[in-house]
């Protein structure tokens, strides 16, 4: 099938996840993602099967859909801060996460790029992120505040001939949002746009606009996004499909997997204590209390759902400057065995918080593009098994999310794929 252009507009498009999925795509269209070593020798190539390390739309499972070429993929983006996305790059160089010559091969596409990237929205968005800001905060009502984005993606799509866009939440994580007395349907909460002291956000502003226009969304950090009855409604009314909440990448995707060993194996979890610390731009806005708490309840749910019951739990998080885009993740698993013996798992955690985060948001953007191209509308269900608040899935257990990831892949299979 001839696949026409199709823009990936990022939110957040000069941080580090943004960047090193904009890397990885560069990467991916000549071909050699998985040529890039972080050791102190020469740049090597590795064999070609490692090519697409990390991404889950390589695996054999999923190998039947007709997924858009890397190719056709175009970017752009907001981003509140006035700095190059090669900056971001350059970071992830500094603190040993890619390869100097990575960045090098590639500048001349990241200046292209560049030029796609508008000043974005800072909107209800928290002192926290204003501080990060090239602006001061506009004035603009909410409505104001979606036109103008509206204006950025429509544009975007008419100067790169786009025949879709798909719009991704990888902001910095804003404060809670009180939703308690928000409206639950479009046609009241849109009322609210126009209202002084608009309670939302910028990421739910975002949402709207994307999905106004019709565009495909997916929120990968813990901010409110479209998750309200509200904007999923909209989502509906606009006949456009949306995808989230928070990328599990980390200490969090491991306790969808360790969860459910211990319920299967009848071992009584009695308590759970994960110790996170890391040291780039997200930990420094997460630093800020009001910023941390929207990300902590996104991380301190999942164990007692999968369980059935309630043990004792506690995540910290903590900002370490040095780590840079390196996190750590020590946790502690008290749980009783038979005849009352209390045992202990622990594990630690290390990685690099962009490189982890960055092939899932290629993937996500492949299989909402796809799933937007099929005529499917509303939440996206079935993407549960990349997020820690998966929108429309009340299921936690990582392999019965993925399940359900390979049974749609199953349904959506290429006619042709099936015969070879």
């Amino acid at each position: 099938m001839t696949h026409p252009r199709t823009g990936l507009w990022f939110i957040g498009a000069r941080g580090g996840v943004a960047a090193t999925a904009t890397l990885g795509l560069l990467a991916l269209e000549q071909g050699h993602a998985g040529h890039w070593q972080t050791s102190d020798g020469p740049v090597r190539k590795v064999p070609p099967a490692r090519d697409q390390v990390g991404l889950v739309t390589a695996i054999p499972q999923f190998a039947a859909l007709d997924f858009v070429p890397w190719r056709n993929l175009v970017v752009g983006g907001h981003d509140v801060r006035a700095c190059h996305i090669a900056d971001a790059a350059l970071t992830l160089v500094h603190n040993g996460a890619i390869k100097l010559s990575l960045v090098d091969e590639f500048m001349d596409s990241l200046n292209q790029i560049e030029s796609n990237i508008e000043l974005g929205a800072l909107f209800n968005s928290g002192q926290a992120i204003e501080r990060l800001a090239a602006v001061e905060p506009t004035r603009r009502t909410a409505r104001e505040t979606v036109e103008s984005i509206k204006r950025d993606l429509r544009s975007f799509a008419r100067d790169e001939e786009l025949e879709r866009v798909v719009v991704v939440n990888l902001a910095s994580t804003e404060p809670p949002t009180d939703v308690a007395d928000l409206p639950e349907r479009w046609e009241e909460l849109e009322k609210l746009l126009d209202a002084n002291g608009c309670p939302l956000r910028a990421s739910s502003l975002y949402a709207i606009a994307a999905l106004d226009l019709g565009m495909p969304y997916i929120n990968f950090t813990p901010s409110l996004g479209a998750s309200l009855p509200a904007i999923e409604e909209l989502a509906v009314l606009r006949g456009t499909c949306h995808a989230g909440q928070d990328g599990k990448t980390g200490e969090t995707l491991l306790k969808s997997v360790l969860a459910p060993m211990f319920a299967a194996r009848n071992l009584e979890v009695m308590s759970w204590v994960g110790h996170n610390i890391f040291g780039n731009l997200d930990g420094l806005v997460l630093n800020d209390p009001a910023n941390k708490a929207a990300k902590m309840q996104s991380k301190d749910q999942l164990v007692g759902q999968i369980l059935g019951y309630d043990p004792q739990t506690l995540v910290s998080i903590e900002y370490i400057r040095s780590l840079g885009d390196w996190k750590t993740a020590w946790d502690h698993i008290h749980f009783r065995g038979f005849l009352g013996t209390p045992m202990t798992l622990q594990f630690t955690w290390q990685g690099c918080d962009s490189l982890l985060a960055a092939p899932l948001v290629l993937d996500l953007v492949r299989f909402v593009e796809l799933s937007h191209r099929l005529g499917e509308v509303g939440v996206l269900s079935h993407l549960g098994s990349f997020f820690k608040q998966p929108l429309g899935l009340a299921e936690h257990d990582f392999s019965r999310q993925f399940s359900l990831l390979c049974d749609w892949a199953e349904r959506h299979a290429s006619p042709q794929s099936r015969r070879s």
